[in-house]
């Protein structure tokens, strides 16, 4: 069995609350990461490696993205894509798990961490359509 342990759980355990939304965010995107160098290289992983890396780094460039948006209009627009790829990158931390079940018990923290990035970037999409 692979060692997997906490390379990919420490964020949750640090004190997140007073972490930035874009570090937040970046270091969720280099945990998934770094789960992916150590998965089994099984052709069916190969796949999933290649899907969730591609919905969590887009991510974070959209995360880049919505911070240098001149229009609010623009900053929503890369926000809500933020949300859709957290949103991908959570089905495919679930598939990993069930699909990899030496992982599973490693990835909960991961899977929270996804959760709750995806429930504040929500927060500030709508926050922000609210503002007048």
């Amino acid at each position: 069995m692979p060692n997997t342990t906490n390379k990919y759980q420490s964020i949750s355990n640090q004190k997140i609350k007073n972490i930035d939304i874009h570090d937040r965010i970046y270091k969720f995107v280099i945990s998934v990461l770094n789960l992916t160098k150590n998965l089994p290289k099984t052709r069916q992983n190969l796949i999933l490696i290649d899907q969730i890396t591609r919905s969590a780094t887009s991510m974070g460039a959209n995360d880049q993205e919505a911070d240098g948006s001149l229009t609010r209009k623009d900053f929503i627009h890369n926000y809500v894509i933020v949300r859709k790829e957290g949103k991908e990158t959570y089905y495919w931390l679930s598939v990993i798990g069930d699909t990899n079940p030496e992982f599973k018990s490693s990835l909960v923290d991961l899977l929270q961490e996804g959760k709750e990035i995806v429930k504040i970037v929500s927060s500030i999409v709508i926050k922000t359509k609210n503002k007048n």
